[in-house]
């Protein structure tokens, strides 16, 4: 009987020791020490800061104007505390959407210093949003994650990953957590995948409903169009002056259409690619 308690005392001695040498639990990320950072789930979850966000500044976002009014009231409104949507930018490709998410977030930091933190989501990511969001439950900080080109294809499942964190859940959408995402396509899926599941599905209609049922959990959608020729040219010309281009209005756009016939089509990417190599024939620094 007697050694009963030598074994216990002999056990409980090792089990100590056990724990010692056993590593530390990691840290729950969690959005600190800056105001940007790229969420990597793997091999151990963490928020790598980003330092220095590639951006442009909100004034030079031309043609977009009734857009840009609608996501910064958004943005504002969640940086304030108060509610706000989830939002899809979708559209045309190479018109500020991706630009526009960062620029409204520098305005909500430059409002509320400090208030908003962008977490960006890569699209091979997004069926850990859900540890993300968890992640993100227990922090203070509002946070507007953010996935750019959001796309599914035929065979992904991953879909079904961000429908049941944007509305859907016990838990629910936390809410100190926006949802940011761009994409060209409005329903997120290609037009082949939805008319395969009508044609396919004991239900067509049910089928499809499924599919689009996604692009429902946003609270707003926010489109974005072809640019004409007058919207391109007040792009490349809000661009000269915030570089300091001092060349006549007439050569700029002679210079700038020129371009834009070479890259067949206008855009607001297509502009700041002009004014780039324009900057550099120029010997202006483009920062």
């Amino acid at each position: 009987m007697s050694e009963i308690p030598t074994d216990t005392a002999l056990l409980t001695r090792i089990a100590e020791a056990l724990e010692r040498l056993a590593p530390p639990p990691p840290t729950p990320p969690a959005p600190e020490g800056a105001d940007a950072f790229v969420w990597h789930p793997e091999p151990v979850p963490r928020l790598a800061p980003v330092p220095r966000v590639s951006r442009v500044a909100l004034p030079l976002l031309q043609g977009i104007d009734r857009q840009r009014d609608i996501l910064l009231a958004n943005t504002l409104r969640f940086a304030a505390g108060f509610p706000a949507n989830n939002v899809m930018l979708w559209g045309a490709r190479g018109m500020g959407k991706s630009s526009l998410v960062k620029a409204a977030h520098a305005a909500a930091n430059e409002e509320r210093p400090g208030s908003l933190a962008l977490i960006e989501i890569h699209r091979e990511d997004i069926r850990t949003l859900p540890e993300l969001l968890n992640a993100l439950r227990a922090q203070p900080r509002r946070c507007l994650v953010f996935c750019d080109d959001l796309s599914f294809e035929k065979e992904d499942q991953d879909y079904k990953a961000l429908k049941s964190v944007l509305d859907g859940g016990i838990e629910g959408r936390p809410p100190n957590v926006l949802f940011y995402a761009t994409s060209n396509r409005r329903h997120l899926m290609p037009r082949d995948m939805i008319e395969n599941e009508r044609s396919t599905a004991i239900n067509p209609a049910e089928a499809v409903e499924e599919k689009v049922s996604l692009s429902d959990r946003f609270g707003l959608w926010i489109g974005f169009h072809n640019c004409d020729q007058p919207t391109y040219f007040a792009m490349v010309e809000g661009y000269a002056a915030a570089l300091g281009i001092a060349l006549p209005a007439e050569e700029l756009r002679r210079q700038a259409n020129e371009w834009s016939v070479t890259r067949g089509g206008r855009s607001g990417r297509v502009a700041w690619q002009f004014i780039q190599d324009l900057a550099g024939r120029e010997g202006k620094v483009v920062e």
